[in-house]
């Protein structure tokens, strides 16, 4: 490799757009809800694939939870408390889902508010 391409290439790593924890949050919570609406939409034949998906949901939920019990976030207590409140309803519907007694809608909702507030909190 010459000098001209290290140089490029060290110089268009500077030119990639800085990732916040807002951001990778929503890219996060984007990819998982997209692939819990995507199996879903397969029904019966993309059961496997949405099990994976809600437990990655379930995953993903549970580190929220955990950050939100960080005696160092600074999220406001009332703001908490419902993400926690959401947390536990994930947990109990996706349990729902996985015993073919309830959809996914439900899920899908909670993790469409959770994008609109981080996109709101980007900016």
């Amino acid at each position: 490799m010459n000098a001209t391409m290290k140089a490029r290439r060290a110089y268009s790593a500077a030119a990639v757009p800085t990732r916040t924890p807002r951001s990778l949050e929503y890219e996060v919570v984007a990819q998982v809800t997209h692939r819990i609406k995507a199996a879903a939409q397969r029904g019966t034949a993309g059961f496997s694939d949405l099990a994976q998906a809600l437990h990655d949901n379930k995953r993903l939920w549970t580190l929220f939870a955990r950050d939100l019990s960080d005696p160092e976030n600074g999220l406001p207590a009332e703001l908490k408390a419902r993400l926690f409140y959401l947390a536990e309803f994930t947990f109990q519907h996706t349990s729902k889902v996985l015993a073919r007694e309830d959809n996914v809608v439900p899920l899908l909702e909670v993790n469409a508010a959770i994008l609109r507030g981080l996109k709101a909190r980007k900016h």
